[in-house]
């Protein structure tokens, strides 16, 4: 076990005070939050009372008052904590202890309150009465802001991708990619399922790899006492399908290759397949088409997208151009009636990279 850190070892400290205090700090109790930051913000009513949840990241105590910043889901809200509004009585601990001392960045908490906008015009939440949800001990690795520069920022590409779910806490952005991505698989579902064609599962343990040429992860089946493979493909189980009398079906499948690994490739990936009967290549050529701008439509609102440096429209219809006319256009070599001697050395003498196998 890796020895704790210095703020590990406080949190922990403040977790038995809690407990000590009577407080249990992971409450397995439904919290009938009423409102996200996004709805408050734009259904705003002054005085109108609400009750949410979130990590508290940020806390300003001034005193016998304090703002701190409450994020969920849908953003962040500001949140107004008053010592004499949260404990009306002679005891201030809930206060003057458990908030100013005992909670930290990151804890969840959910809070009741009425909404006000402060002096500067910032739409907040007065607390009225707070709970802790549940209590991180491990410190999140939030970056800090001086004068318009940031310090310490989450920007590390190895550990954002090991820690994906620190990178969603302190970089927000990131969970657009998430949003998108299931907002894609639906509007291709919907695309699929309105066109007719069924979504269905194929056997991810096979006892033969195929439908593609890739080392396979393998396991054993002890019942049967046979190797199974981890599929590479779905294909041939979405053909047996067209033969059984389907006229169209389509996976999203998990798939597995036991082979090399970098950013933009992983052992496990997700792919999507479709087979559709009597039909032929210009056919999917227009069903694609139409596909791309349906799905940029339903995923940004607009047929258009931006890949560095480059805009790309996915308005239908595209440009349908050979092999043969797109290489003449880009290199001004025609590779048509050319031997594989004469379009190797072409390559060479345009400084292209080739090798026996090429």
């Amino acid at each position: 076990m890796s020895q704790l850190s210095e703020q590990e070892l406080v949190r922990r400290e403040k977790l038995k005070k809690l407990r000590a205090l009577g407080i249990n700090p992971y409450p397995a109790d439904l919290y009938p939050v009423s409102h996200t930051s996004k709805q408050i913000k734009e259904q705003f009513e002054e005085g109108k009372d609400v009750t949410i949840a979130g990590r508290l990241m940020m806390v300003k105590v001034q005193g016998k008052a304090s703002f701190a910043q409450l994020q969920d889901a849908e953003g962040k809200i500001q949140v107004y904590f008053n010592r004499d509004e949260i404990c009306t009585g002679e005891d201030k601990t809930k206060y003057n202890e458990i908030f100013k001392k005992l909670l930290d960045f990151g804890d969840f908490i959910g809070i009741e309150g009425d909404l006000f906008t402060t002096k500067v015009g910032e739409k907040s939440v007065r607390v009225k009465d707070f709970k802790l949800l549940s209590k991180a001990l491990k410190p999140l690795p939030l970056p800090k802001e001086k004068d318009g520069v940031v310090f310490d920022a989450f920007t590390d590409p190895e550990q954002r991708y090991r820690q994906r779910y620190a990178d969603l806490v302190v970089n927000p952005h990131v969970k657009n990619v998430f949003v998108k991505r299931t907002k894609l698989f639906n509007a291709m579902r919907q695309f699929f399922n309105d066109a007719g064609y069924f979504e269905v599962e194929t056997p991810v343990l096979q006892p033969i790899p195929g439908g593609a040429a890739a080392r396979p992860f393998i396991t054993h089946h002890n019942a049967l006492d046979v190797p199974l493979y981890m599929r590479i493909a779905n294909e041939l189980y979405l053909k047996r399908l067209i033969v059984g009398g389907f006229d169209g079906v389509y996976e999203f499948s998990k798939n597995f290759r036991n082979e090399g690994m970098d950013r933009t490739h992983n052992p496990e990936f997700t792919a999507m397949e479709i087979y559709v009967s009597y039909k032929d290549y210009n056919w999917m050529m227009d069903f694609c088409e139409r596909l791309l701008e349906h799905c940029a439509m339903a995923v940004n609102g607009t047929t258009k997208a931006t890949f560095g440096k480059h805009e790309v429209d996915f308005k239908a219809p595209y440009a349908r151009v050979t092999m043969a006319d797109s290489i003449k256009e880009f290199t001004g070599f025609d590779i048509t009636g050319k031997t594989k001697d004469d379009i190797r050395k072409a390559a060479i003498d345009m400084g292209i990279e080739v090798d026996a196998t090429m």
